[in-house]
Parts: structure tokens; sequence; C-alpha cells
């Protein structure tokens, strides 16, 4: 494989370190972007050398541009993945407009930002994949989380917009909508709702959580030249939680 360039958007822990470990291991040189300088320089020198800390806060929709413009003059991009997203748990009537635009802002604009600008990289380099983190919120519906529903919602729309109007540049983009999966946070929550995780486990025909590993073997695929002629999808990796009964 020739030497490729990533980028994985909070990829200093959970689903996001794993992808990046996954791209690193196998020899692509991967710029994690996190906001905790600490947090991201440790998870960078635990994934080894191909792990480049890239410090900055996603909010910052002015500064992406020359954010990833201080990237790419080192090497242009083959791969980026879109993974960096909040949470809010809140009821319905309970979210101010304020609350719902945080999220959107954070988990919709941000993510167009940086797929912009990276783009433009791409186009001149003979392309690429992008590779967006939905949810299984966006599957079907779940109570408490109406605004982060809505911001996955609208990364697989966004998701199959750009692959219709990037193919021509020879620039794929697919989604992955993860399922539960056994992250410390997760874990810690489940395990303190034991009703919680009896209905998720329920409803999840495999049986168990999945593992960060499952997300980024999936991102993975989507990464290289394997899925050449796939575009526009959305995989949910779940353990077929998503069409349980």
């Amino acid at each position: 494989m020739s030497k490729k360039t990533a980028i994985v958007t909070g990829g200093n822990s959970g689903l996001g370190f794993a992808t990046a470990k996954k791209l690193c291991d196998n020899g692509i040189t991967t710029y994690i972007i996190g906001r905790t300088k600490d947090k991201t320089e440790d998870a960078c020198r635990e994934i080894g050398e191909n792990a480049i800390p890239v410090i900055f806060d996603l909010n910052d929709l002015k500064g992406i541009p020359a954010m990833i413009e201080s990237i790419t003059k080192n090497s242009p991009i083959n791969i980026l993945v879109n993974n960096a997203g909040i949470n809010m748990k809140k009821e319905f009537t309970d979210v101010t407009d304020e609350d719902f635009l945080s999220i959107i802002h954070t988990n919709l604009l941000s993510v167009f930002a940086v797929s912009r600008e990276v783009v433009k990289n791409m186009k001149e380099n003979g392309g690429g994949s992008i590779v967006n983190i939905s949810s299984m919120a966006s599957q079907y519906g779940i109570p408490k989380v109406i605004a982060y529903s809505s911001s996955k919602g609208a990364i697989e729309a966004m998701t199959r917009a750009m692959a219709v109007e990037l193919a021509q540049f020879g620039i794929r983009a697919n989604c992955i909508a993860p399922g539960f999966i056994k992250t410390k946070m997760s874990s810690t929550a489940l395990d303190n709702d034991p009703e919680r995780k009896n209905k998720v486990l329920g409803r999840t025909p495999m049986g168990y959580l999945g593992e960060p590993s499952d997300i980024a073997d999936a991102v993975y695929y989507f990464a290289l030249s394997e899925s050449k002629y796939t575009t526009g999808t959305v995989l949910p990796v779940d353990g077929g939680n998503s069409i349980g009964f």
C-alpha cells in the first residue's frame, strides 16, 4: 500500500482512538484532532509514531480553514474520518434553543467545515475517502436526545449529498452508524442502569455490546480501495440493534 495520510477528528479517546490506532497500525500517517492538549498528545504517544497531534477546538469554525491548511501543506489528505461529536440528554421541553444549537454547531457545522476544506485538497490530489460517524439515534427514535438525533440524521443526509456531488472528483463519502459500543462511558452508564442495559441487549440480536475495534474495522474498509465502488452508504455496526425486535 502506498503511503497514505488521514485525519481523525476526536481521535484521542473512544471510537476515534480505536480508529486512529487502526489506521496508524497499518502504516497510515494520521493527524489526530483534539481540543485537549495533554489528552491528545498522550493518545498519540500511546498509538505510536504514525500519530500526529493537532490541538484544535472544532467549535472555532472560522479557524478550521487555517488549521486544515497547516496539515495539508505537509501532505495531501487521502482519508478524513469525521468522528468528533457531543451528546446531551434532556427532556424534549427542557431543551433550549441554545442547547440545540450547541449540538448542531459541534456535530454538524464543524463536520461540514472540516470536510469542505479537506475536499479542496482531495480535489487537487486525485480524490480520497470521507467517513462520517453517525449513530443508531439516526436509525430510530430515542427519547431525551432530540438535538443529538437531529444532528446525526443530518450527517447521514449530508453524506449522501457529498457522495453524489464529489464522485466526479474521485472522492467517496460513506457513513457508519455505531450501535451500543463498549467504551468506558457507555459501560458505566449501562452498568448503573440495569433496566436500560437489559433493554439494549434484548433488542440486539447478537446479544452483546460491540467493541471500539468493530467501528475502526468498518472505517478501515471504507478508507481504502477495497471499497472503491462504494459511496453514499450508511452502515449500521450495531449487532443488529437497528433491526432488532
